[in-house]
């Protein structure tokens, strides 16, 4: 009897446990945040895949200029008013172009930034087996030498007086 009473016990303070979580996370996702609350990390996430339309190839996240600071905090607000990553980048991209975007689109001549690595990738490993083959193989036999007319007996003499006298 004293068993069931504490296993009734145990259980009623699961349920409460789980209905007092229940409760906090539903008034947490109904807050929306305001621009404060977004943290750095959260902003740099998203700055680190725009490219500084001012500074040449600096990616916001750690461009230093006054314009960047800026659209930081466009971004900032923007994750504020719930706006996602696709969402913010789209605006930039509106606002400044392709330019803007550490990836490029695949669109146009994009599409070799695409290409060109995977098929030099290819091509190099088509040549490394093709090395490979060539080195596996056997060498081919020499081709057979004509015979040596044997050497004159005074031409091996004044050899051997050569060697001698060095």
């Amino acid at each position: 009897m004293k068993s069931n009473l504490s296993l009734l016990w145990m259980l009623s303070l699961w349920i409460a446990f789980f209905l007092v979580i229940l409760g906090r996370s539903e008034t947490a996702l109904a807050q929306t945040p305001d621009p404060g609350t977004i943290s750095d990390d959260q902003v740099n996430a998203i700055a680190k895949h725009l490219y500084c339309p001012v500074c040449e190839n600096v990616p916001l996240d750690v461009c230093g200029t006054q314009a960047c600071e800026q659209w930081r905090q466009v971004i900032r607000q923007k994750l504020a008013e719930g706006w996602n990553e696709a969402q913010i980048r789209q605006y930039f991209v509106d606002q400044y172009g392709d330019r803007v975007l550490a990836t490029p689109p695949p669109r146009g001549i994009n599409w070799f930034a695409y290409l060109v690595p995977p098929i030099a990738i290819l091509a190099g490993v088509w040549i490394l087996i093709q090395a490979f083959r060539s080195w596996k193989r056997p060498l081919p036999a020499p081709a057979s030498l004509p015979e040596a007319e044997p050497l004159s007996p005074e031409v091996l003499k004044r050899i051997e007086d050569e060697l001698k006298n060095r």
